[in-house]
């Protein structure tokens, strides 16, 4: 399978939903051809496994649902989350394999089209990064959304 071989451009969105959509077509077959033992397995107690490394991107996606809309419509919103927790309270190793990325899927398809919505002059709004309170532009989310799905993506399969 050919992955997109666009250069991620920091600047343009349209990058981001390109690398967006070609995940969302291409990736969920490849995670269903993984079998439930090899999903599931934990390499160490404190690591993740596969099927909790997507549970964690699924949070990732609401919580930048939030950005994307949030970072819109307040004035410098701060959101964040405790990763380890969400995924740990989640419970994400003892659901439905082919539920979860059919979930992790449409959720993605959805954040799509919303990022299609976005006017540009949106895109320089900011939000808080909680980690630091540093304010970075809603351009940076986006794209740093994608970026951070294609680094969990790859631990999960070859694409």
């Amino acid at each position: 399978m050919k992955i997109y071989t666009g250069a991620p451009d920091s600047n343009n969105i349209t990058d981001a939903i390109l690398r967006l959509q070609f995940i969302v077509d291409n990736i969920p077959p490849l995670l269903l051809e993984i079998p439930e033992s090899d999903f599931c397995h934990k390499t160490a107690p404190e690591k993740w496994s596969k099927k909790e490394i997507l549970g964690h991107l699924i949070d990732s996606a609401t919580n930048n649902h939030q950005r994307f809309i949030r970072t819109r419509i307040e004035n410098k919103p701060a959101i964040s989350y405790n990763q380890n927790e969400w995924v740990s309270l989640s419970g994400y190793n003892t659901c439905n394999q082919a539920q979860l990325i059919e979930f992790w899927k449409l959720y993605n398809a959805h954040l799509i089209h919303i990022i299609k919505q976005i006017h540009p002059e949106d895109l320089d709004k900011t939000a808080i990064v909680r980690t630091d309170d540093e304010e970075m532009p809603l351009s940076f989310f986006i794209n740093d959304y994608v970026a951070h799905m294609e680094h969990h993506l790859r631990q999960m399969v070859e694409y």
